[in-house]
């Protein structure tokens, strides 16, 4: 039986979109999206150490990253920014980059790519739940 990999700092990406700049849209969807990385990679809260949202800049009602409350994720390091607007691009866009500990190996991880944004990724979307 092989050692379990020891707790190293990780990132895990995703991403989603929603049809309508509306609070509980955006609340709505970031949920889902961490939920589903939190899930996918079996991250402990405690183990988060920061988050990285970014939304595109045709979205501008809520801060995605509101979300993350009900994890508990109020020590958590969180930045908030707005995607540079590149012409072409997939709109009502939000993106998210959790750095957590992890035993996981990097090709282990499961970034999500949720609604829309499977596009983005198609060899990391992830089925409806």
């Amino acid at each position: 039986m092989s050692e379990p990999l020891p707790l190293r700092l990780r990132g895990f990406r995703g991403a989603t979109t929603v049809e309508q700049d509306r609070p509980e849209e955006i609340l709505g969807a970031t949920d889902e999206l961490l939920r589903s990385l939190v899930e996918a990679n079996g991250i402990d809260p405690l183990d988060i150490v920061s988050a990285v949202f970014t939304v595109t800049q045709d979205l501008i009602s809520t801060f995605p990253a509101r979300a993350s409350q009900p994890y508990g994720w109020d020590q958590v390091a969180i930045l908030h920014a707005t995607e540079i607007p590149v012409p072409g691009s997939l709109p009502r866009c939000i993106r998210v980059l959790v750095h957590a500990y992890s035993r996981l190996a990097p090709n282990q991880i499961k970034h999500c790519y949720l609604r829309r944004a499977t596009a983005l990724r198609p060899d990391r979307a992830q089925p409806a739940k």
